[in-house]
């Protein structure tokens, strides 16, 4: 058989290869700082990392850090050797091309942003010499949002080890006075934090020594791992506001007090499709009854619970007396799920339920709870915008709530933006009954409505027309004064209060100039929401006026420096090394990473083992990380088409698929000597590079040269778990059938036919409804077999299957019936897309299938290995990484990984088929 040459460059490949990893005292950040400025609640923060190789060799030192998601980065720069590099902000299509280039160059262009809940992640690395120094330096801007009375800075740092000279700065300035201040999160020391506060100022040093760094809420031997945030809030009157000018600009920040609440007529449209089974509801039942006890009694509200169809509590508004709030709890309480998701009927319906009983003084809102993406009823998304914005008609706000990360996040966020209203995405986790409830709170107490903000003088203005203003939060308008000249620059704000018109304006009928700011604060405060604004507008637009405003926001994205959705940051390297492209992500876009390595603290560096880098074919082509920490999405042939990537699956399970380097392949190492290594032969007789790297830091680029023999791949599955500290996830070799679902008191089967080598994922899902009726569904088309009749799709049109509905979309396929609901998703990209199988609502218990696993565990205390409990079997498990597909586009989830056998409870043979 012909050899294929596996050439690996490595960063630490010393696990791999049983070798050890490097001691803490190899390297050392011996300096970690963090200096925020808050000015009129604009923030810059500035965070740097000093660190040092200790080594006798060349190390890759990587800076990772999490930043606020609502912030824009601003300016990126490395110091090394006395010279200093600095990031340049280009256009996407730009850094794109320079990407490329890279690329072909044989460098590596790391694609390095991510999402969290409220963080996101930076992360780039550099190599540095032996017994060199590099600093690295990042400043990121944003306005901080006032929230229930409160505005927070949130800074986030996990160095991973301690460090001798760490230190956080904090200083707010605020004109108008600043009344409280508060220190709160796992980082809040008190025995290291000082705080001054002197009217309009306040300083926080937050300086922990070595050992408080291990012993904090969010602390041990690894050093910090938490938040430090600052809690404050300004003085304030009842009249115009806060007003700042300086250089031409003005900032307007308007949030008056002593006014009396409007009572408003409030409709909740809850999701009780079959998708919210389990905690989700539990947690929505929960929420609504503690947002009913707030209701005040001249509120007037309304219940709809919709699936495939639309149930109501009463079917007019109701005052929120006492008699009425216990029936609607009781209501509440017996909310049952099942079917599927008619979203266009129930926000129709709201709205017509508000429109139907207006109130004069009072604000109407509505609220919409959903999971998932429309499957009943009108579900074509333009339509259901459309049909919503002309039953609303700008008369009130629209605000949708996204439970979890099956739901059509941009979908959301689009109509409520068309309907004066924000989305939300509510995070599935322990808490997301008091995250229901805190967006209510944010909402519960109108104030004004129909507020309008005018600047006579003034121009190139940010939003002055705002529905409604809420207690607790802020209104911020932003421009340019007209030629500079203040004398002739006057604002107002007229809006309507609980039972009048009210005018908002300064007694001296102009503005004076305040001075105080720095030339150019006011400015980037105008750029920076300039900017935030256009790119919600560019999503409501089509056509020519789309391009406009896309324009517009990327011209100020450039001249401001920030790192938006339109650009990217562009890190050229010292001589011979990389360069890195690093993207703002939106809003549930999956992570997109570089180097990877679990054990790298979010707010530090890690450091590798140097040998010269090849380009990573995986990165290329847009691919997922590899696997066990590894790089191997670049492991592949070049020109025979194999592809490394990486699958997934909801409750349930996920896959990652990656070449496993077997029998006849030779591996040659670079730069061995570094290694303690003296010689790499043949690994014949089915070698293959360990599972379990995920313990070592370490990242693998290789090309592999295919011999004329297919190479066998492995499919990663992931099992998700309710309340376990990590997922399982297990490997399925070769390209075989698998059972996925089946119930035994029904003819209803799932069976998914695994790729070749050619793809990665499923090649067709065929689902056997009764004994004469099938759906055969592939990426480019649905076949119905129904007796001898057979019917192919490959449009979007609603397919009808007895009693089941079948709807294709661009990147799923909903297949719904009964109290069954399946979701296909589409994968990967062109010739390259595959299919993965979601299930998203079931009607048995007693369903079998790898769909249908449902896995307990605990973990064995004080063990020398990881070992998990099972069924009363302690089993052997490693730490590994896998992709997660329940979610489109995917995230990487850390995992334990054991044997297909040990995992499923029963030989892997009983699932194929």
């Amino acid at each position: 058989m012909e050899r294929a040459v596996l050439q690996i460059t490595l960063f630490g490949l010393l696990l791999a290869l049983a070798a050890t990893q490097p001691n803490k005292d190899d390297w050392d950040i011996y300096s970690f700082h963090i200096n925020s400025t808050v000015t009129s609640r604009y923030a810059t923060t500035v965070i740097t990392s000093r660190m040092a190789n200790r080594m006798d060799e060349s190390k890759e030192i990587e800076f990772h850090v999490r930043i606020p998601k609502n912030a824009f980065i601003s300016k990126f720069r490395m110091f090394i050797d006395g010279q200093v590099y600095d990031g340049i902000v280009k256009g996407k299509e730009k850094a794109r091309q320079q990407y490329t280039e890279a690329v072909s160059r044989g460098q590596s262009a790391g694609l390095v942003s991510s999402v969290g809940r409220t963080l996101e992640e930076f992360k780039t690395s550099v190599t540095v010499a032996a017994h060199k120094k590099v600093t690295f330096e990042l400043t990121y801007e944003e306005l901080l949002k006032r929230r229930l009375g409160k505005y927070e800075l949130q800074i986030h740092a996990r160095p991973m080890q301690p460090v001798k000279s760490f230190k956080v700065d904090v200083h707010i300035h605020e004109e108008s006075g600043i009344n409280i201040v508060e220190v709160k999160g796992g980082l809040a020391l008190a025995d290291a934090i000082n705080k001054t506060h002197a009217d309009n100022e306040v300083w926080v040093n937050f300086y922990p020594t070595e050992d408080q760094q291990k012993t904090c809420t969010s602390c041990g031997e690894q050093g910090l791992n938490g938040d430090l945030v600052i809690v404050y809030d300004v003085n304030r009157d009842s009249g115009l506001g806060d007003i700042k000018t300086s250089a031409g600009y003005f900032v307007h920040h308007f949030a008056p007090s002593s006014l009396t609440r409007i009572s408003k007529n409030v409709v909740f449209l809850i999701d009780r499709s079959g998708s919210m089974h389990g905690k989700k509801m539990q947690q929505t039942r929960l929420a609504l009854i503690h947002i009913l006890n707030d209701l005040s009694e001249d509120d007037h509200f309304g219940l709809i619970t919709f699936d495939g169809s639309i149930s109501y509590w009463k079917r007019e508004l109701v005052q929120a007396n006492q008699r009425n709030l216990e029936s609607a709890k009781i209501f509440s309480r017996n909310i049952r799920e099942s079917g599927a998701t008619n979203i266009n009927s129930a926000v129709l319906e709201g709205a017509s339920l508000l429109n139907a009983h207006p109130r004069e003084d009072s604000a109407s809102i509505l609220i919409l709870l959903t999971d998932g993406d429309p499957t009943s009823g009108v579900t074509n998304l333009e339509q259901i915008q459309s049909n919503v914005r002309v039953a609303i008609a700008d008369e009130f706000p629209l605000y949708c709530l996204g439970f979890g990360f099956d739901v059509n996040f941009e979908f959301l966020e689009k109509m409520s933006l068309q309907n004066n209203g924000v989305a939300r995405r509510i995070y599935e986790d322990s808490d997301a009954d008091l995250q229901l409830k805190g967006f209510y709170e944010e909402v519960a107490t109108p104030l004004l409505i129909d507020v309008t903000m005018s600047y006579e003088g003034g121009t190139n203005l940010t939003q002055t027309v705002f529905s409604q203003y809420y207690n607790g939060s802020e209104i911020v308008v932003a421009g340019q004064i007209t030629d500079n000249d203040i004398g002739t620059f006057t604002p107002q704000v007229v809006a309507i209060s609980s039972s009048k018109k009210m005018t908002f304006s300064n007694p001296n009928g102009t503005v004076e100039s305040t001075g105080t700011e720095s030339a150019d604060h006011i400015q980037r405060v105008w750029a920076y929401l300039t900017v935030k604004q256009l790119l919600e507008k560019e999503l409501l637009l089509s056509g020519a006026e789309k391009e406009n405003v896309k324009r517009e926001a990327l011209e100020l994205s450039l001249k401001y420096s920030f790192v938006t959705p339109l650009t990217s940051m562009v890190v050229t390297k010292p001589e011979g090394g990389d360069t890195e492209v690093l993207h703002k992500p939106k809003e549930g876009e999956a992570p997109q990473t570089g180097s990877r390595h679990p054990n790298i603290g979010s707010s530090g560096s890690v450091m590798h083992t140097s040998g010269a880098r090849q380009a990573s074919p995986g990165a290329r082509q847009g691919l997922p990380d590899g696997y066990g920490g590894m790089d191997l999405s670049s492991i592949q042939p070049k020109d025979s088409g194999l592809r490394s990537t990486q699958l997934n699956a909801e409750r349930v399970f996920s896959a990652s698929i990656l070449t496993m380097i077997q029998r006849d392949y030779t591996v040659h190492v670079q730069d061995m000597d570094s290694l303690g290594i003296s010689k790499i032969e043949d690994l014949e007789e089915s070698t293959m590079l360990p599972p379990n790297i995920d313990e070592a830091p370490t990242q693998v680029h290789a090309t592999i040269v295919p011999a004329t023999d297919n190479i066998p791949v492995s499919h990663r599955f992931l099992l998700k778990t309710e309340n376990q500290s990590l997922p399982l996830c297990f490997d399925v070799t070769g390209d075989v059938r698998l059972k996925l679902l089946h119930h035994p008191t029904s003819e209803l089967s799932v069976h998914g036919e695994l790729d070749s080598v050619s793809n990665g994922g499923f090649r067709r899902i065929v689902i056997q409804l009764n004994a004469d009726l099938y759906v055969d569904v592939e990426v480019n088309k649905i076949t119905v077999r129904e007796g001898s009749r057979i019917t192919h799709h490959t449009g979007q049109d609603p397919i009808t299957a007895g009693s089941w509905t079948i709807i294709r979309r661009d990147k799923d396929i909903d297949v719904a019936g009964g109290d069954t609901h399946l979701v296909i998703l589409i994968q990967g990209k062109d010739a390259q897309s595959f299919l993965w199988p979601v299930l998203r609502q079931q009607s048995s218990d007693s369903a079998e299938g790898i769909l249908a696993l449902n896995p307990v565990y605990e973990e064995v205390p004080q063990t020398p290995t990881t070992k998990l409990r099972i069924k009363d079997q302690e089993i052997d498990v490693t730490r590994a990484n896998a992709a997660d597909y329940s979610i489109s586009p995917p995230l990487t989830l850390d995992c334990w990984l054991l044997s297909a056998d040990s995992a499923l409870q029963r030989r892997l043979e009983a699932f194929i088929v």
